[in-house]
């Protein structure tokens, strides 16, 4: 995240923070508006390019703030601002390009589709993507510090095979810890307050994607984060990797049922999920599902798109769906509202 840091510094944060907190209050200022080597006279701090892959050299402002880059404090408020400010821009960039292109419109005439469903979600979000934030940005804040087995170049990390085994190494890892905590977080002590307002939506759209409760979506979260202080991970895979993990989980919440397969966990998968709630708590593979006896095929006619919005096919979702419910959390879902929660549960 040290590379994501410096870019965001090079071209906002320098600014910002120079008009902040100045290094020189008025009438005293720098000898030079535009000359680097004079405003780094004022500083201590010296720059050191986050990645060798590539670098970019700071302008004057980079010295002209009493925080320097590598204050502790700026770092943490700019890590909370990236992780917040990036992930509202990715959840809604690749959410709207997901819903025009991709997900099925059909979807939203389902009758657990929600009244005004996709405003809620968005709202649920937006508000719970803050707290997300507030949580991750310590983790990313140690990574920053050195803390973590982050490495730059082939020659820091295990070898140039590492370099190709850390992509399925690390899908491997989270997929089966988040499996563990997926369905730990449907356990009766904790599923209603935590899971249940993610599980509102029985029939998702793209933007229920990211709509979690903020614990809820931090603890799914933690496998990502813990993976680079256990085990070595080149930083460019490292935000490669942060940007596919939230795009997938948008996939897979598109309802576009084009993984037939049985060892993907795509959206089919995960929709069965949403409407029966006790199966196919696997993030990327059904692996950890078939394991842990979780695992249910999506039925053929999900993939046949004459049958996947019949109305015989909904009116046996809803009987199974209510049915679940029932026992799961003996009442129907469709009343709740994570909003507010004291009044309906």
């Amino acid at each position: 995240m040290d590379i994501v840091n410096e870019v965001f510094d090079t071209f906002i944060g320098d600014y910002v923070w120079a008009k902040l907190l100045p290094a020189r209050p008025a009438p005293y200022e720098f000898p030079s508006a535009t000359n680097v080597s004079a405003a780094q006279a004022f500083s201590s701090w010296q720059y050191e390019p986050a990645t060798r892959f590539f670098s970019i050299e700071p302008g004057p402002a980079a010295y002209r703030s009493v925080w320097a880059r590598d204050n502790i404090c700026r770092q943490g408020i700019n890590l909370f601002l990236i992780t917040y400010i990036f992930g509202l821009l990715t959840y809604f960039g690749f959410s709207t390009l997901s819903y025009i292109f991709v997900f099925d419109k059909e979807t939203m005439k389902h009758p657990k589709y929600l009244k005004n469903q996709i405003r809620l979600e968005m709202r649920q979000a937006t508000s719970g993507m803050f707290g997300m934030a507030l949580l991750t940005a310590p983790l990313f804040l140690a990574e920053v510090r050195g803390y973590s087995k982050l490495y730059d170049q082939t020659e820091a990390g295990p070898g140039l095979w590492y370099n190709v085994v850390q992509f399925p190494f690390f899908l491997l890892f989270t997929d089966f810890f988040i499996y563990w905590i997926h369905r730990g977080l449907h356990h009766r002590l904790v599923y209603k307050t935590l899971h249940k307002p993610h599980h509102r939506w029985i029939m998702p759209t793209p933007y229920a994607s990211h709509a979690f409760h903020p614990l809820d979506g931090f603890a799914q979260s933690v496998p990502y984060h813990a993976f680079p202080f256990l085990f070595p991970l080149q930083k460019p895979a490292y935000v490669a990797l942060f940007v596919f993990v939230n795009l997938w989980t948008i996939l897979i919440h598109d309802g576009e049922y084009v993984a037939d397969s049985p060892l993907v966990n795509g959206a089919a998968c995960h929709t069965l999920h949403h409407l029966y709630f006790n199966y196919n708590y696997g993030q990327y593979t059904t692996l950890w599902d078939r394991l842990g006896g979780s695992y249910r095929r999506p039925n053929a006619e999900l993939f046949r798109r004459d049958q996947k919005t019949s109305g015989r096919e909904w009116d046996k979702q809803v009987r199974e769906t209510e049915k679940m419910v029932t026992e799961v959390e003996g009442e129907d879902d469709r009343t709740y509202d994570p909003v507010d929660a004291k009044k309906n549960d």
